[in-house]
């Protein structure tokens, strides 16, 4: 599966738009990680756990959108984007999305 930020690919054409495809996780931050990072946030720096929180939720709801998209019969995502949100002091969103279409090689 092809994903891109941009409008077009390099050397493909798109044949078809299949329409939008989307990937959601929610995450928990959990007490000890909430505690740790709480101690850390005291210092300053970066919060490594955090850091790593939100890599395995983008991660997680890229590969989502992609499954989406493939459900779709798509080969390819264009105008892929990211949305996050804190659902409260505990839980942190991640949404991908973009628009599934299949493409051909030019």
């Amino acid at each position: 599966m092809i994903i891109v930020t941009t409008e077009n690919i390099p050397n493909y054409h798109v044949r078809e738009v299949r329409g939008p495809c989307f990937g959601a996780v929610v995450h928990s931050r959990g007490a000890v990680g909430n505690l740790t990072a709480g101690l850390r946030s005291l210092m300053g720096g970066e919060i490594n756990e955090y850091s790593q929180l939100i890599e395995q939720a983008r991660s997680q709801a890229i590969d989502r959108m992609a499954q989406n998209a493939a459900q779709l019969g798509a080969n390819a995502i264009v105008m892929m984007r990211f949305d996050t949100a804190d659902t409260d002091q505990s839980m942190m969103g991640v949404v991908a999305y973009g628009t599934a279409v299949i493409v051909d090689a030019r």
